[in-house]
């Protein structure tokens, strides 16, 4: 499936992913600058992105140790996600992830 990545300075990184996945997978294989430290264990938010609206009405809700671990990062919104946590699915193709500054 097709996803962009698109930097705070709003360079444009178009890649793929396999259903399944997991979206830290796929953005450092692509060369984004998620570290994923904790290894997907929601311990650190280096691998915190901004979805669209489309993208958010697919995916399961954040749950709640998700949340708690975005409610400690500075430059979270509504939109944000922790991309160990999301797993790619059909219906995500086309998505386009912002990755935050900082």
């Amino acid at each position: 499936m097709r996803l962009s990545f698109v930097a705070a300075d709003g360079t444009r990184t178009p890649t793929e992913g396999r259903e399944g996945e997991r979206l830290l997978d796929v953005a450092q294989r692509a060369g984004q600058p998620l570290e994923g430290t904790c290894n997907g264990f929601m311990a650190c938010g280096t691998c915190h992105v901004l979805l669209a609206e489309p993208a958010l009405a697919t995916l399961p809700p954040a749950s709640a140790e998700e949340e708690d671990m975005l409610d400690l990062l500075p430059h979270a919104t509504r939109r944000s996600r922790l991309s160990c946590q999301v797993r790619l699915v059909a219906t995500l193709d086309g998505m386009v992830v912002e990755v935050p500054a900082g």
